[in-house]
């Protein structure tokens, strides 16, 4: 087993959370290796964009490279009622004063291979092919990691912080048996694609449709590049799996109910090929441990109906990036250095939770909601655009009171 140099930071996966941790740490100087199991570009689900990942966007110094990409421009929101009818989009513009308020809808294969250049290009070392099996330690202090190599062979790393951003694969929180799931969000998603399918004219052409299935859950509608749309059916797996487990029979017959989707698929091809992913909304008990720390989908991942997950992984790396860099000239490694970190995501998750939650009870609709709260439209705006780092508490307090349900995240550490 060969060893390497040590590092400041090693940052495992190199998705939209650890391309970003690792961009930010190589802009503060600091000597950062990435360690990616796959080779890029791959495929990814995920496509849309909240308009305040811009802000992210422009630290890492990649706008442009999202501009010039042809991506879809997203301006809206729309959401389409279970008889068909769909609502006034909202339009980010009419709120936000900023560039922010244009967005995109991205091919996740060509965004992620660019982040991961990025960092790259910043001074990050950039490893794909590397498949981290395990950590170091020494006492409780997580120094290091064991890789397997593509090709053959093991290597070990050692570093004064880790950072886990291996995703779904949620490779810290397995192991040290951190990782809950959410029981009020128990879902599935079942998605595939399109070409030449129905877009909306004008500004509504990159707009995401949200379209209710009744009291069970809601299809995704997304244009990206080509002429080519992604479109997904979420809902509780019961639900779905009622008369068969073939994916592509289950999209079908959720298709023929939900006529909105049904129309705008119509004229389309299938290019498949159908997935499945399960087990939606999860969260960690803790977000740090001494010397090391989650991000993005490692740390927890939320239902996506308001696209949140790009932006929590974008700015969960920049905010442990912070943190990180600021231990490292204290010299103090411990999990106590990531407590403002740690608060700061839970606060982003806590506020997107609400919204999931209130989207999901039977006796909710934005337009009643608006309607008995029309000075709350602008904050409700907000916390759809990912502007949640302010104060938000008139809104979840109206939400609260509106919802038949609400219950926290089951956190048996007490966080």
């Amino acid at each position: 087993m060969a060893s390497s140099s040590n590092y400041d930071v090693i940052v495992i996966g190199g998705g939209p959370a650890g391309a970003t941790t690792a961009t930010v740490l190589a802009q503060h100087g600091r000597r950062v290796i990435l360690l990616e199991r796959e080779t890029f570009p791959r495929y990814h689900v995920g496509e849309s964009l909240m308009p305040y990942t811009w802000f992210t966007f422009e630290r890492l110094g990649v706008l442009e490279w999202l501009k010039r990409s042809g991506s879809p421009l997203k301006q809206s929101v729309q959401f389409v009622s279970t008889s068909g009818k769909i609502s006034h989009p909202f339009y980010f513009f009419e709120t936000i004063k900023h560039d922010c308020a244009t967005t995109w809808q991205i091919l996740r294969s060509d965004f992620d291979k660019m982040m991961l250049e990025n960092a790259g290009a910043t001074g990050a070392d950039i490893r794909q092919g590397v498949v981290v099996r395990d950590v170091l330690t020494e006492g409780s202090q997580v120094v290091g990691v064991r890789a397997h190599i593509a090709g053959g062979g093991s290597e070990t790393f050692r570093s004064s912080v880790v950072v886990d951003a291996s995703g779904r694969d949620t490779l810290l929180a397995s192991k040290l048996g951190w990782k809950r799931r959410d029981p009020e969000l128990n879902k599935i998603a079942i998605f595939t694609y399109f070409k030449g399918a129905i877009r909306d004219p004008g500004l509504d052409a990159g707009a995401t449709t949200v379209a209710y299935i009744p009291d069970k859950g809601w299809f995704w509608y997304i244009p990206l590049v080509n002429d080519t749309v992604s479109v997904g059916v979420v809902a509780e797996a019961d639900y779905l799996y009622r008369d068969t487990r073939d994916p592509e029979a289950i999209f079908c017959r959720e298709v023929e109910g939900c006529q909105w989707i049904r129309e705008h698929l119509a004229p389309g091809t299938y290019l498949g090929p159908t997935r499945v992913t399960g087990e939606f909304s999860y969260r960690g008990t803790r977000a740090a441990g001494n010397g090391f720390c989650l991000v993005g989908d490692a740390f927890s991942f939320l239902d996506p109906v308001f696209s949140s997950g790009v932006f929590l992984a974008l700015k969960s790396g920049e905010l442990a990036a912070d943190a990180i860099h600021a231990s490292l000239d204290t010299g103090d490694l411990s999990a106590n250095m990531f407590e403002t970190y740690e608060r700061d995501i839970r606060h982003g998750l806590d506020s997107f939770r609400h919204l999931v939650l209130s989207f999901y009870d039977r006796t909710f609709n934005f337009g009643e909601f608006i309607g008995k709260y029309p000075e709350l439209q602008p904050q409700l705006v907000d916390a759809l655009v990912g502007n949640v780092y302010k104060d938000l508490q008139q809104l979840f307090a109206a939400l609260a009171g509106y919802r038949s349900r609400v219950s926290p995240v089951p956190d048996p550490m007490g966080q």
